[in-house]
């Protein structure tokens, strides 16, 4: 193993290395260290936040480079060599900072955060860590469902539709007709932007007596295909208190998802009392 991580082929089948640490602490009656080269449980993983971040930024320019030499921070072998796996690779607790957990949600879920954003979301889970230690990629999908995606109350998107109209000074103005609850009581209007997005915070800002900003807006795919979401994200300033947070939403219409992410950010913010 230590030629193999210095480029030299030894002619060794190498990628065993599980099944071998199997019949060891079966036969033997002994466990292999956690720490032990090549074999140990936590010999691929980076709890270090600096870590974490320089391993995501290697992996990733690997891939944009097309690269078939591995050259990644902190692992001097593919992992994937000697049949470990690259799940393994990052691990959550109070130590990682917000390169491994924006790492986590794009590579086990699909979703590539904003970089403003990941700061904000790993503090979340800073606090889950400090309580409970480390944070398994399952609980940190669960607390960004719980902290975006499901945060409807208590104002609720219910349904839209937009059309384009017409005027002397602007003969691309969108027209938007929004249906939503707050906290349960249906609501509906009829509001015109220089876009979707623009349509909605207006007619929000009315509806609700509300000074709100969008500072940043993007989206991506979720996976691939003609049955892919997408995923939008909306970065939001509440002009009164100068507070800013983002709001995310997915849907399989990109539109849908933004608007959603609108109300996601406006809960965030606790606007309505």
């Amino acid at each position: 193993y230590n030629m193999f991580s210095q480029g030299i082929n030894p002619d060794l089948n190498l990628n065993s290395i599980n099944e071998i640490i199997e019949i060891y602490e079966r036969l033997c009656k002994m466990s292999v260290h956690e720490r032990h080269p090549y074999a140990g449980n936590l010999v691929f993983t980076a709890f270090s936040g600096s870590h974490q971040d320089a391993i995501n930024k290697g992996l990733k320019a690997m891939k944009e480079r097309g690269s078939e030499i591995w050259s990644v921070p902190y692992l001097p072998i593919d992992p994937s060599d000697i049949g470990r796996e690259y799940e393994p690779i990052v691990r959550i607790n109070s130590q990682s900072g917000k390169g491994g957990v924006a790492f986590i949600m794009e590579n086990y879920f699909g979703y590539k955060l904003p970089k403003a954003m990941h700061k904000e979301f790993a503090d979340v889970i800073q606090s889950l860590s400090e309580k409970q230690g480390e944070v398994a990629p399952e609980q940190i999908m669960d607390e960004f469902k719980k902290s975006y995606l499901d945060m409807k109350e208590p104002l609720h998107f219910r349904r839209c539709r937009f059309e384009e109209v017409s005027d002397h000074e602007d003969p691309y103005n969108t027209k938007a007709y929004l249906t939503y609850t707050n906290k349960g009581v249906e609501h509906s209007f009829v509001e015109e932007g220089n876009g979707p997005i623009d349509a909605v915070v207006r007619g929000l800002q009315k509806e609700l007596g509300i000074e709100i900003k969008v500072l940043d807006y993007s989206e991506h795919a979720l996976g691939t295909g003609a049955n892919a979401k997408a995923a939008a994200y909306i970065h939001m300033l509440d002009r009164k208190t100068s507070k800013t947070t983002f709001g995310v939403g997915v849907s399989s219409n990109i539109t849908r998802a933004s608007i959603r992410a609108i109300f996601s950010a406006l809960n965030r913010l606790n606007l309505i009392g």
